[in-house]
């Protein structure tokens, strides 16, 4: 059996839990792909698999996980049944986990062609991070042209893969960012404004860029935003919940269980009856439960 080099972490800790090992590479089954990797994206997701608290990677994996979510390479071979790729191909790709390797194995449905002009690096930074973006907004949201969109973490991964597809869909785009370096950033993916909750009031300038409010919020903060993002939706507005990352340590060191604990008591509850009489929805999604709804993947 072929080998491959891997960022392996064997239990939850900070930055030294990380290893870098030789790890078994089998060959691809039907309908796999096996890819020499090139680069390979790093995402906040990563860093709470290695923390310990991301929920699929305990329910689907366990100890020890190499994380990693999206890929781009050289395809190295292909299973049976695969007939539309060949040794030589550039490709991206999406993995359940195990990005952070030499080389991975991953089904046929979950790899695309690496767009004409695109370096490795590029790539690696587009598939699991825009379709994250798609399933919020083209599965869940159905935005229509002229909503307006409130974004948090809009210079992020996701975030920024959001703006992008919302202004594709002719929308108004409120982009939120966490210092005044991730501005000019959120400005060039195409925000219409941009507030910097580090130095000027979030919500108060939420409200006075749209006072009717908004049609859709985006948010992967949980906790800290939660209950106001949803109270600036506009009647028939959603809400889309695809992340907790307030409830985490910035720095991405260890987490502190006693604050995990105070912030999961202090998460809204919303009512049923409520959303009813608002007539607004909270939608939530966690696209590496997924995984197996292949349509979904393939769409």
């Amino acid at each position: 059996m072929d080998e491959a080099l891997a960022v392996v972490v064997h239990r939850a800790g900070s930055y030294d839990a990380l290893r870098l090992e030789t790890a078994p590479l089998r060959a691809p089954r039907r309908d796999e792909v096996q890819i020499d990797v090139r680069a390979a994206g790093v995402n906040y997701a990563d860093v709470i698999v290695r923390m310990g608290l991301y929920a699929s990677a305990k329910q689907l994996v366990g100890w020890p996980i190499t994380p990693g979510f999206e890929v781009a390479g050289v395809v190295r071979a292909v299973g049976e049944g695969v007939d539309d790729l060949a040794p030589g191909d550039r490709v991206m790709g999406v993995t359940l986990f195990g990005g952070y390797a030499s080389a991975v194995v991953v089904p046929r449905h979950q790899v695309f062609a690496l767009p004409e002009g695109l370096s490795f690096e590029q790539g690696a930074s587009m598939p699991a991070v825009f379709m994250t973006a798609w399933f919020a907004l083209c599965f869940l949201a159905h935005p229509r042209p002229a909503d307006r969109a409130l974004v948090h973490s809009a210079a992020g991964g996701v975030g920024g893969s959001l703006v992008q597809l919302l202004k594709r869909m002719d929308c108004e785009v409120v982009g939120v960012v966490g210092g005044a370096h991730k501005v000019e950033a959120a400005r060039a993916l195409g925000c219409d404004h941009v507030i910097d909750k580090s130095s000027e009031d979030l919500w108060a300038r939420a409200e006075r860029l749209s006072s009717r409010g908004y049609d859709l919020v985006l948010d992967a903060n949980g906790v800290s935003t939660l209950k106001a993002s949803y109270d600036h939706l506009r009647p028939a507005g959603k809400l889309v919940v695809y992340g907790f990352a307030s409830m985490l340590p910035k720095t991405g060191g260890r987490p502190s269980y006693v604050k995990l604990a105070a912030d999961y008591l202090r998460t809204p509850r919303f009512n049923p009856l409520e959303l009813t009489q608002s007539s607004k929805s909270v939608l939530a999604f966690n696209l590496s439960f997924l995984f197996d709804r292949d349509d979904l993947l393939a769409e």
